[in-house]
C-alpha cells in the first residue's frame, strides 16, 4: 500500500512540475474548459433553485362539473354521493351551485343584468365545484385529468372543466428545461474531453524523448501514463473551480434584477449557488471529464511511441 501511495505521489508531483514549466499554456486551457463548463453549471444552478419552489407550491386544483340542463334539482342533488365515491381524496370539498345562485353571481360580476334579463329564463345549469386538497406539487396535479375522466362518466354530467392546466404547464416546462440542459451538458462535456485530449497530445509530443528514455531504463506503461492522467484531472478540476466561481459572481447582478421583480409579487426569491456537497460533486465531474480526455489521448498517442 505504501508503494502504491509513493507511485501516485510521484506521478502527481511530476504532473504539477510539468504544469509549472508552462503555466501560461495551462491557464489558457483552464479558461477554455471553464467557459465550456460555465453554461451547464449555470443551468444546473437555475434548475436547483426553481425545483424546490415548484415542488413546494400549494396546489388546490378545482374541477367544475356542469350538469345537463334537462336534469331536475332532485337529480342534481342526488349526484353528490356518487361524486364523493368517485373522488380518491376524502378531504375534497364538494360544493353544489344551484343555477339560480350561478345566475346571480354572473349578474353581480359581469354587470350584464339587463342583458341577462332579456333571456327570459335561466340558461345556466346546476353545477358542482370540487376542490382537491391532497395535491401539493405540479407532478401530483397531473393526475387530476384521471379524476375528471371518471367524473364525466357519471349520469347527468354534461361538461367537466379542470383549472390546473397552469400547474401541468409548469411541470412540462421544467421537464423540457432538464432535457435541454442534459443535451447541452453532454455536448459541452464532449468539448471538455476534446480540449483535454488535445492538451495531453501536445504534452506527449513535447515529452517524447523523455518517454523514450524512461522506457529504455525499464519504466512501465503505468508509470509513464500516471502523470498525464493527473494532468488531465487537474485541468478539469481547476476549470470546474473557475466555472463555479464565475457562476457565483454572475448570480450577484442577476439577483439584483430578480429582487426588483420579486418585490412586485411580495416575494424574496433569490438564486443561491450550490452548497458544499453540490460544488464537490460538480468538481468531481469536471475532474472526471479531464481524466477521460487524458486516458483517451494517452492510450492513443503513447501507443504510437511503442
Amino acid at each position: 500500500m505504501n508503494r502504491w501511495f509513493r507511485q501516485h505521489r510521484f506521478a502527481l508531483g511530476a504532473a504539477i512540475g510539468h504544469l509549472a514549466k508552462a503555466p501560461g499554456s495551462f491557464l489558457f486551457n483552464v479558461l477554455v474548459v471553464a467557459i465550456a463548463l460555465t453554461l451547464p453549471f449555470a443551468g444546473l444552478t437555475l434548475l436547483e433553485n426553481v425545483r424546490p419552489m415548484s415542488q413546494q407550491l400549494s396546489v388546490d386544483p378545482e374541477i367544475s362539473l356542469f350538469l345537463s340542463p334537462a336534469a331536475t334539482r332532485e337529480q342534481a342533488q342526488a349526484l353528490a354521493p356518487q361524486l364523493r365515491a368517485a373522488l380518491p381524496d376524502p378531504k375534497a370539498k364538494v360544493v353544489f351551485v344551484a343555477r339560480e345562485q350561478a345566475l346571480d353571481a354572473l349578474k353581480a360580476k359581469s354587470g350584464l343584468t339587463d342583458v341577462l334579463g332579456t333571456l327570459g329564463e335561466n340558461p345556466l345549469p346546476d353545477s358542482y365545484v370540487i376542490t382537491l386538497d391532497s395535491f401539493r406539487s405540479a407532478g401530483d396535479a397531473a393526475s387530476v385529468d384521471d379524476i375528471a375522466t371518471r367524473l364525466r362518466a357519471l349520469p347527468g354530467v354534461e361538461t367537466v372543466q379542470v383549472d390546473s392546466a397552469w400547474v401541468k404547464r409548469l411541470a412540462a416546462l421544467l421537464h423540457v428545461l432538464r432535457l435541454v440542459l442534459l443535451l447541452l451538458a453532454a455536448t459541452l462535456g464532449t468539448v471538455v474531453v476534446a480540449v483535454v485530449f488535445n492538451t495531453i497530445r501536445l504534452q506527449v509530443l513535447t515529452q517524447r524523448d523523455e518517454i523514450a528514455v524512461s522506457k529504455l531504463i525499464g519504466a512501465t506503461d503505468n508509470f509513464i501514463h500516471r502523470p498525464f492522467y493527473y494532468t488531465g484531472a487537474l485541468l478539469g478540476l481547476a476549470a470546474g473551480a473557475v466555472a463555479l466561481g464565475a457562476v457565483a459572481l454572475g448570480l450577484r447582478p442577476l439577483n439584483s434584477a430578480i429582487a426588483e421583480f420579486a418585490r412586485l409579487y411580495a416575494s424574496e426569491f433569490q438564486l443561491v449557488p450550490f452548497d458544499l456537497a453540490g460544488s464537490a460533486m460538480l468538481l468531481g465531474v469536471s475532474a472526471a471529464l479531464g481524466l477521460v480526455g487524458a486516458i483517451l489521448s494517452v492510450r492513443r498517442h503513447l501507443a504510437r511511441l511503442n
